[in-house]
């Protein structure tokens, strides 16, 4: 099962190595699946070259748990099995994404209290690929659950780790892969010594000082590329349509009475964009975006401290309906023509990688002996106290014909927060 079968070149990392078993796997239908699911979603209004998908972040991802487990600080802590499971859990982590990615996050929670993490396991369970890891010696449930970083293996809780932390496989590739795929100039992070300077303490993983540059370089990038990628105020307007469109049909075309994998399967980029182009409900949608007559941004603001009223617009969709509410009837306009963005909606891409404060990562210094002694990351890095709260960002959205008097709207609503809480950069 170890035998190597060949190679996939990718235009990240060059030739990736796949398994005989890893080849089995990425031959199923879920996985080839992902290649009909984008990865960034919208992004492609903006960067043109941001049309790469789901399947090659998923071979990254799984190339990125190979080297993470030949490095011998971790390897030490794992048998051979143990790291075929990190392997195949990285490879499948992502095969319960719904059409347009993380957009389609919005119907799974809204509707379902789901979310894709959910959808990998089910799948992961209970189609073709339960069988083949069935056949490998594996037990799917297992995969599943270390999959979505749930395995809680007594004594070893890094194992999940390396699928789901502040710094683990996913996020090391998506940050690379994404800024290769747009363009953009802020993935410029030494992945590989990151995964070098990784090591195992009190069961966590942990990141050695003298990998401290790296790790800053990797903070950084990942906020600026959540500014200018993931939550850009064009490819939100784009997700937002979206996900309106699907939320409008979704009864009509049975986007969330799926009842088997093989039902939520045949869901992807390619068979939901012409389901939505046929329904009455959400065609008008689809028209406007084919012809990129796109919603409109009214109002961008950042905030920078915690005020309670901040606070519960990001959290509180309550709230956000509220001010929704207040600032359309301020321009005269019906609710349903004003979207309030922020980036804590499931909606936006990887909202969960990119808290409102920055995770704090643990790290260590280690001593002449062997020892390791931990730090907090607050405590050796300016840089990352200097970015808590980067992305307290709240937009309001709505169609070209009223973006001047919702701007005003807006204005006057959001403009009774606190003035400390209203610098912006």
């Amino acid at each position: 099962m170890t035998q190597r079968w060949g190679e996939i070149k990718d235009p990240v990392y060059g030739y990736v190595y796949l398994s005989e078993f890893e080849k089995n796997l990425i031959d199923s239908f879920p996985m080839q699946r992902l290649h009909r699911l984008r990865q960034l979603a919208g992004a492609e209004f903006v960067y043109p070259g941001a049309n790469h998908t789901r399947f090659e972040h998923s071979i990254g991802t799984m190339h990125l748990a190979h080297r993470l487990t030949e490095n011998s600080n971790l390897a030490q802590h794992l048998d051979v099995s143990e790291m075929q499971m990190i392997h195949y859990a990285a490879l499948l982590h992502d095969v319960g994404h719904g059409p347009f990615s993380h957009v389609f996050e919005h119907l799974l929670e809204k509707f379902l209290n789901q979310t894709h993490e959910d959808m990998t396991a089910w799948i992961i369970e209970k189609s073709e690929v339960s069988d083949r890891i069935n056949s490998a010696g594996f037990n799917p449930k297992t995969i599943a659950k270390l999959a979505i970083g749930q395995l809680a293996l007594e004594g070893k809780r890094f194992m999940d780790q390396t699928i789901q932390s502040a710094v683990d496989v996913d996020k090391l590739d998506f940050l690379v892969r994404d800024t290769y795929h747009t363009g953009a100039e802020y993935g410029n992070v030494d992945v590989f010594r990151l995964i070098h300077m990784l090591d195992v303490l009190d069961e966590n993983l942990a990141i050695d000082t003298g990998a401290l540059s790296a790790l800053e370089s990797f903070i950084l990038a990942r906020v600026e590329s959540f500014r200018s990628i993931y939550f850009h105020r064009v490819s939100r307007a784009v997700q937002i349509m979206l996900a309106s469109a699907m939320e409008e049909a979704k009864d009509e075309l049975g986007l969330v009475k799926f009842s088997t994998p093989e039902e939520y399967l045949a869901l992807n980029d390619y068979t939901v964009w012409t389901m939505l182009k046929l329904s009455e409900k959400s065609r008008k949608i689809m028209e406007n975006l084919e012809r990129r007559r796109l919603l409109k941004c009214a109002y961008d603001q950042t905030f920078y401290v915690k005020e309670k009223t901040v606070s519960k617009l990001f959290s509180t969709p309550e709230i956000r309906n509220e001010m929704r509410d207040k600032i359309a009837e301020e321009a005269g306009i019906d609710p349903k023509s004003v979207v309030i963005d922020v980036p804590t909606l499931p909606s936006v891409p990887y909202h969960h990688s990119v808290l409102l404060e920055p995770m704090e990562i643990p790290i260590f210094n280690k001593t002449r002996d062997g020892g390791k002694i931990q730090q907090r990351l607050s405590e050796v890095s300016r840089i990352y106290e200097a970015l808590k709260g980067f992305i307290n960002v709240i937009r309001v959205y709505t169609a070209d014909k009223h973006r001047g008097k919702v701007a005003e709207a807006a204005a006057k609503a959001l403009g009774e927060l606190p003035y400390s809480a209203r610098i912006s950069y």
